[in-house]
């Protein structure tokens, strides 16, 4: 996870003024619920491997159990396999991992989030461990773990509450491998790089693309993040609409902006759909999470209730999509 940019022309990407929004309590969702006990329990899964550091056993078993859980919850599974190289030149094995719900449909919706994590804790208040591998519990495995729980929705639905568009879940590998600082904005995210110029299907494309990022940390709020804002502000406005429709506006908030975030979405963005960012921060600094890249991103600092406010969230998004308009 790369760091934030706060950009001096934030007046230029502001696409909306601040407003507070009130839940409609009248509003009855068509979406299943959420259930957030089960989405801690597949982020626990994840980081039960160990770090999932490129080219580390517990990366590759990891990947493994995610791909087989995808399949097990009915998703037609695509794996995309790459060479890259690190900004050091060190040369890793990526997989993205693609799952997919009624493959038929032309019109689709792209969720995805990274599954690997970071390789030094070298943003942890103790220098003795920014050469110690994360968990990644937050960043990264909070990520997949909605992802997880909403594909267990969709394998439950009944033809009486079906989704009428197709979604594909994009689990994206080599995210958080970049070199610390803003000088080198290509080393990072590389398994989306790859994935923006070789889709998983030839000429694959979706109606739009939601990108989770750091989605289970207590004390977590979700700003409209400024890159999001430029690319898709309609995109922006649906997500966090259909949070404050359903009661979860102290997540998504109106009262301030996020910076400019390097991150998966940049690269969905410039392959052609535009995407956006949901991407945690600290309720008391405004910045990223305080376990952000330290040995405290762990099973211990999820919270159940920003997983539940994310994972309903998505839920309603997608189960409010209609085809045609």
């Amino acid at each position: 996870m790369r760091k934030i940019l706060y950009l001096s022309l934030v007046s230029l990407l502001l696409l909306g003024c601040k407003e507070k929004k009130v839940a409609d309590v009248s509003y009855v969702s068509p979406a299943p619920e959420f259930c957030e006990d089960s989405a801690y329990q597949y982020v626990a899964a994840q980081c039960a491997f160990g770090p999932r550091v490129m080219n580390s056993e517990a990366h590759d078993a990891c990947g493994e159990y995610i791909a087989q859980t995808f399949k097990r919850l009915g998703a037609v599974v695509y794996d995309q396999y790459a060479d890259a190289e690190l900004y050091d030149g060190t040369p890793v094995k990526m997989r993205n991992i693609i799952a997919s719900y009624n493959p038929e449909a032309s019109e689709r919706i792209l969720v995805s989030g990274h599954w690997d994590s970071r390789q030094w804790a070298d943003n942890d208040p103790d220098e003795r461990n920014h050469v110690v591998p994360i968990d990644g519990a937050n960043d990264g495995a909070s990520s997949i773990a909605v992802m997880l729980e909403m594909a267990r929705q969709l394998h439950l639905q009944n033809d009486s509450n079906r989704v009428k568009v197709g979604i594909d879940f994009i689990c994206w590998d080599a995210e958080d491998s970049g070199e610390s600082g803003a000088s080198n904005e290509n080393s990072w995210c590389l398994g989306s790089q790859y994935w923006s110029g070789i889709r998983h299907i030839d000429g694959y494309t979706a109606r739009y693309g939601i990108n989770l990022d750091m989605v289970g940390g207590h004390n977590t709020v979700f700003y409209r993040e400024q890159f999001s804002m430029a690319y898709a502000p309609s995109i922006v406005d649906k997500v966090w609409a259909a949070a404050n429709r359903i009661g979860y506006g102290k997540y998504f908030s109106y009262e301030d902006d996020g910076g400019a975030i390097t991150d998966d979405h940049l690269q969905v963005n410039r392959g052609g759909i535009p995407c956006i960012d949901v991407i945690g921060s600290d309720t008391e600094s405004g910045g990223f999470p305080a376990t952000w890249h330290t040995v405290n991103d762990n099973v211990k600092n999820i919270s159940k209730q920003t997983l539940k406010a994310v994972g309903q969230t998505m839920l309603e998004v997608i189960w409010t999509e209609t085809t045609g308009d």
